[in-house]
């Protein structure tokens, strides 16, 4: 049995938590990266909440993962748009869940691949546990258990609003 509140918390208000967590260690000249799907569009959000006038970078992690081999190439595969030179840059890398570290740890690499940053920060909205590599977030807004089988999805829906659902595996 899940942990979770009912009803589920607002992903537009932990999105405003989330940029009040980050907004007092700001750098000079930070660059958000967002990761597909969920982490890209939390991304856009806290760079209108953060007041960020340059492009979000947004990576897709398809072609890092671990599990490639295994898996083959996700069906909703997005190319990795990254509008600025990461080298010596503060990055803040963002996702919408934690979980075992996997993705978070094939975006660091594809991230290196256009660079070396100064630093990398993880940002997100739901840390869920069940760490396989040894990989935590700097900002988190909302520690949650979940049952084995289930899931946490963010969505978007048509006027760009970010809630969250559960789903079973």
């Amino acid at each position: 049995m899940s942990s979770l509140p009912n009803p589920l918390p607002d992903a537009e208000t932990q999105c405003r938590q989330l940029a009040d967590l980050i907004r007092p260690h700001l750098h000079k000249n930070p660059a958000l990266v967002g990761i597909f799907s969920g982490g890209a569009w939390v991304a856009e959000r806290l760079k209108e909440l953060l007041g960020l006038s340059e492009d979000i970078g947004m990576i897709d992690v398809s072609f890092y993962r671990d599990d490639f081999a295994e898996k083959g190439l996700h069906p909703q595969c997005r190319p990795t748009v990254i509008p600025f030179d990461v080298e010596g840059r503060h990055i803040i890398l963002v996702d919408d869940v934690l979980y075992t570290g996997r993705t978070t740890r094939a975006a660091i690499n594809e991230l290196f691949d256009y660079g070396r940053p100064a630093a990398v920060e993880l940002a997100l909205l739901a840390d869920r546990g069940g760490r396989e590599l040894p990989i935590g977030a700097t900002y988190c807004v909302w520690g949650v258990a979940l049952s084995e089988g289930e899931n946490l999805v963010l969505a978007r829906n048509d006027a760009g609003q970010l809630a969250w659902r559960l789903e079973n595996a």
